[in-house]
């Protein structure tokens, strides 16, 4: 079996991991997106700007990934709306359950050492292959 190295996902990470650590050294602030994202409605102004350019950026740069590099948008999906809808509000849920999203604890808090992170970052990574195993092997 040859190694293939998948270089857009290895740029992707490694952009990510330097966007997370440029934001926790310039600003002093958590890459979590959930947190970024729900710190849009708060009242607090001060912090609205960089939140809603890291917001931006994170959409401006899948369209850049799509129309310059041109990376493959799924289009087609095999699941109805409101199985999509479900999906995002559960995820919505286990994220204000978990405190934090998979991105602010899997990126930022793993590379903070954070033990809460560590063992969040896990759990997660089980349920999903459970999830995934039950999905592929029992439905």
């Amino acid at each position: 079996m040859a190694l293939t190295i998948p270089w857009p996902s290895l740029l992707g990470g490694i952009l990510m991991g330097s966007a997370g650590l440029l934001l926790l050294l310039l600003n002093g602030k958590i890459a979590g997106i959930s947190g970024i994202l729900g710190g849009l409605t708060s009242p607090n102004r001060k912090d609205f700007l960089w939140r809603l350019l890291f917001i931006t950026g994170m959409i401006g740069g899948g369209w850049l990934s799509i129309y310059l590099l041109g990376t493959p948008f799924p289009e087609n999906y095999n699941a109805s709306a409101l199985i999509i809808i479900t999906a995002g509000l559960l995820v919505g849920v286990g994220a204000g359950v978990g405190n934090g999203c998979t991105s602010g604890h899997g990126i930022c808090g793993i590379g903070r050492l954070s033990v809460r992170s560590i063992v969040a970052t896990c759990v997660f990574m089980a349920v999903a292959g459970i999830t995934v195993f039950i999905r592929l092997h029992m439905l």
